[in-house]
């Protein structure tokens, strides 16, 4: 009897959840993985959406990407994702996609891409902050505070992920303390990516929804697990600077400028270990406090 076949690694499930599935012309079909009961990961619908206007277009680049999510995504049913080729000029072309599920739009994004130029240059510099090596990585603080998490989230708490993120300046995940709206944050692939920089950049469009809402309840004395605050990504855009690798350390600094209105508004800036500023983020996400 044939043993089973090994269950694939978090990052080669990553791959596999990206690489979509073609149903017609500019029509695309993308699946959710099997362990996410309630709704669908917006970073997985960014990256996603981002592999389908990259596959309708050729010898170019994107260089940013504007989105909204409508409604929270079934993980249950696959998910469609149509084309638009709104237009292909000299240098430009201009991407729309939308995401189906039961008939209805639950999120679109504008894609615009480039063929690559010279031109001038200059950044903003990255904060000086403690090399990745230094700290421990959230998969070992999430194992030293295990117990400090109610049992119904432990299982999801700890489990496998395609992403390693390293915090500088971890909060605990319960009771954390009022801190002002700042963290950095290391991260990278959990194993080595191909050699495609299309592929690079929708991993980063997966990796840039983890961790920046956060940012927004620091100041706030609230957890995840208390029940206090519906969260969701509202909208997020993303551009992208200079070539990186997913799969080698990139330091996300991240704020949050404002919180109002019950919504949350939240920057980031990722940079190589090199110190090259990669990519440029902002999202706002809603935070609206829960009564009883």
């Amino acid at each position: 009897m044939n043993s089973a076949a090994p269950s694939p690694t978090p990052v080669e499930a990553l791959i596999a959840l990206l690489d979509l599935e073609p149903i017609e012309q500019n029509i695309f079909r993308g699946l959710s993985p099997q362990d996410r009961s309630q709704r669908v990961f917006g970073g997985q619908v960014l990256g996603q959406a981002l592999v389908a206007a990259t596959r309708t277009v050729e010898a170019r680049i994107c260089h940013s990407l504007h989105a909204y999510f409508l409604i929270p995504g079934d993980p249950k049913v696959p998910i469609l994702y149509e084309v638009d080729r709104s237009r292909d000029g000299k240098s430009f072309s201009s991407r729309r996609v939308v995401a189906i599920q039961h008939g209805r739009p639950i999120f679109h994004m504008s894609v615009s891409f480039q063929v690559e130029e010279e031109g001038l240059e200059h950044q903003i510099d990255p904060p000086p902050v403690p090399r990745p090596e230094t700290l421990e990585s959230e998969d070992e603080l999430r194992r030293r505070t295990i117990d400090r998490v109610p049992e119904p989230f432990r299982d999801h708490f700890l489990r496998p992920r395609p992403i390693e993120l390293r915090p500088v300046d971890p909060s605990e995940w319960t009771h954390p303390e009022k801190r002002p709206p700042y963290q950095s944050i290391w991260m990278r692939a959990t194993a080595p990516l191909p050699d495609d920089r299309a592929l690079q950049q929708c991993v980063l469009a997966y990796a840039s929804d983890m961790t920046l809402l956060d940012t927004a309840l620091l100041p706030h004395n609230i957890d995840w697990f208390s029940g206090r605050v519906q969260m969701a990504s509202i909208d997020h855009a993303m551009w992208f600077h200079r070539p990186f690798r997913a799969d080698e350390w990139l330091l996300y600094t991240q704020d949050a400028p404002s919180a109002s209105g019950a919504r949350g508004f939240n920057r980031g800036m990722i940079y190589s270990a090199d110190g090259r500023l990669v990519a440029s983020v902002a999202q706002e996400g809603l935070m609206r406090l829960r009564e009883g």
